[in-house]
């Protein structure tokens, strides 16, 4: 049983998902994929920013910069966490894209579909809504559900830009061809290839590389020509691909296996000679070279020349036996030496084969047993480790096996590829929720002290708060707003007088006073002259003069520092207010935060702890459903053993 099916929606993936990113939300509530690049920035030269869209959040900053670096699991829970928190507003659709093509990158198309649907819904731009609807379409046929995908590409209202255009059409074709419609396919395709190619087309799909998209359109053609009954056109189509130029590996492989396709078909159609001449096409050193070097021996056979036939025939024979060819021509140059008459050779070459046939079979054995005991799984992971789950990581290093040729036919085969990254993903969600796991309980002591931490500081927080009496601070700072406003109305300089000057004018004041008393009443040592009281009295005058002059020259500057000073005194005491405020707010929510914090983490330990279970059972599964498909192709191969035996 596979953990993701084809046509079913992986659940558990999905809560996982949903899982880490609950989980992120802990923290930050206390705190691919080529295909999503190319859908999320199809044009964009470098990384790091998408073309025409700045950065204006930093936490989207923050999910590029993980997109970019091939985590994309961290990329989408933190996406998943900053959306919850609305922390991204400013790139609500590109953020959502963005999301949809990392469900993309592992396959979940259904919930990729759903959020492309809403972005249609509100209005995204074409382009992102067409680019959307092709990858979409594209995952749900490397899914197994044709279906589903032309639907998906049904959706798509404009042309494609650059070469998606022609990865659109030849992804088209492919569905038409799997339902059987070779007369659709091959009209399709035929407008395809008679379009020339744009001089500007790069890179491909990931059927075609670097823009060969084409290419492969000419080689479907004559396939849907052949299958549909047209097999002169169909033959000519692959004649001519066959025979074209290639200038690079990916091409040249596409030529030799147009050779060989043209090749069976000329022998199925019993023209042996019309197949020799494509089969010898094909390169020695091609991945189609065991396949074209068989059929070249039996179009020479057709041709009653079992000599000619015992050449290639010979040659394939001691190449790898885990390949079919390879077996059957073993057989194959007994029978071209009993065709010849070489009776004595023939048994010997038969005796030969059967004895290859039984250490094969032995070999076989070793293989599976092997891949029971888990050594294929387990070294594979090994070679070839991942820092995080993803559906378009691929094998590149292969383990030690007693017999690692046998490999070859299991690696090259679709649904174990699919299978194993299932296997490594459920690896990975393992391993992410025990991690998780380890975490919350970090965070459960971490909110126990600090719960310890507020009971503690409270009271003295309380005390210190209890010194300092907001109110009559508060009155005085109205009264003197109102003092600085009356001076200011009588532009009073006596009003900012420093206690130095308020001195100095009283003791003028008491000075001047005496002076008039003198003058009326006598003085104590005797009435003064009155020529001198008067000029006493002048200096008095000028002594007030000169102290009033100065304070009205002072009055801007004092009246600025004045004003200053009392906006200080008014920040100051909003900030006591808002001090206080939230001691009581504090005094008020803290616990209920606590508490609140120790409902989520309680709650995502539960779900961490549930889904568990669930995983590791999955592992187990996953593990003997990949080992049953590798098995399943060695079981194969010693039934072929024990036919040709």
């Amino acid at each position: 049983m596979s953990f993701m099916r084809s046509g079913s929606t992986p659940t558990l993936l999905v809560a996982a998902m949903s899982l880490a990113a609950a989980l992120t939300l802990v923290c930050t509530g206390a705190v691919a994929a080529d295909d999503a690049v190319k859908l999320v920035a199809p044009t964009s030269k470098q990384k790091g920013a998408l073309p025409g869209v700045p950065i204006q959040a930093p936490h989207y900053g923050d999910t590029l910069f993980h997109f970019y670096q091939g985590r994309y699991f961290t990329s989408l829970t933190q996406l998943m966490a900053s959306q919850h928190f609305q922390r991204v507003a400013q790139h609500g659709d590109e953020a959502e894209v963005l999301r949809g093509g990392l469900l993309l990158s592992y396959g979940l198309h259904r919930e990729a579909g759903d959020i492309f649907a809403r972005l249609i819904e509100r209005g995204a731009p074409a382009d992102v809504r067409d680019r959307a609807w092709y990858y979409l379409a594209k995952i749900r046929y490397q899914r197994g559900l044709p279906g589903e995908a032309e639907a998906a590409l049904g959706r798509i209202q404009n042309k494609l830009p650059g070469e998606l255009e022609d990865e659109r059409g030849l992804l088209q074709a492919n569905l038409l061809l799997a339902r059987a419609d070779y007369a659709g396919a091959a009209a399709l395709l035929t407008t395809m290839t008679a379009t020339p190619a744009p001089a500007s087309a790069a890179a491909g799909s990931s059927n075609a590389g670097a823009g060969n998209a084409r290419e492969y359109a000419r080689f479907n053609l004559g396939v849907a020509l052949v299958r549909g009954g047209d097999a002169a056109r169909g033959s000519a189509v692959l004649d001519e691909l066959g025979r074209a130029g290639a200038p690079n590996e990916e091409l040249r492989t596409l030529r030799d296996k147009a050779n060989v396709a043209l090749g069976f078909a000329a022998l199925s159609d019993n023209r042996p000679a019309d197949a020799r001449i494509a089969l010898e096409r094909v390169r020695l050193t091609s991945l189609h070279a065991n396949k074209a070097l068989l059929g070249f021996g039996w179009a020479a056979a057709a041709l009653k020349a079992p000599a000619q036939a015992l050449v290639p025939w010979t040659e394939l024979s001691q190449r790898d036996a885990s390949d079919a060819a390879v077996l059957e021509a073993r057989i194959a140059v007994p029978y071209a030496y009993a065709e010849m008459g070489a009776y004595g050779q023939s048994l010997a070459r038969y005796n030969e084969a059967i004895a290859d046939f039984e250490r094969e079979g032995s070999a076989l054995n070793e293989s599976i047993a092997a891949i029971r005991n888990g050594r294929l799984l387990g070294g594979l992971l090994e070679r070839n480790p991942g820092e995080e789950m993803g559906w378009f990581w691929a094998l590149s290093d292969l383990p030690e096996m007693p017999h690692a040729g046998h490999l070859t036919q299991v690696l090259a085969q679709h649904e174990f590829q699919e299978a194993f990254k299932n296997f490594r993903d459920l690896l990975f969600l393992a391993r992410n929720l025990q991690d998780w796991q380890d975490k919350l309980g970090v965070y459960g002591d971490m909110l126990l002290n600090r719960r310890q931490a507020y009971a503690e500081r409270l009271p003295q927080v309380l005390a210190r708060a209890s010194v300092i009496v907001l109110k009559p601070l508060e009155s005085k700072g109205g009264q003197l707003a109102r003092e600085l406003a009356e001076a200011q109305s009588k532009r009073d300089g006596v009003a900012f007088a420093n206690p130095k000057e308020r001195e100095l004018m009283a003791r003028l004041a008491a000075v001047q006073s005496g002076l008039d008393s003198g003058s009326k009443h006598g003085l104590q040592d005797g009435p003064l002259p009155p020529g001198e009281l008067e000029a006493k009295r002048e200096r008095a005058r000028l002594a007030a003069g000169v102290l009033a002059w100065n304070l009205s020259q002072q009055y801007p500057e004092r009246v600025w520092e004045a004003t200053k000073n009392l906006r200080r005194i008014e920040h100051d005491l909003v900030q006591a207010r808002d001090h206080e405020a939230a001691l009581v707010r504090a005094q008020r929510d803290e616990p209920a935060r606590h508490a609140d914090f120790a409902k989520r983490i309680a709650a995502l330990d539960k779900q961490v702890r549930a889904l568990t279970p669930q995983v590791a059972a999955l592992v187990r599964e996953q593990q003997g459903a990949v080992q049953e498909i590798a098995v399943a192709a060695l079981e194969g191969q010693k039934e072929r053993l024990a036919t040709y035996a």
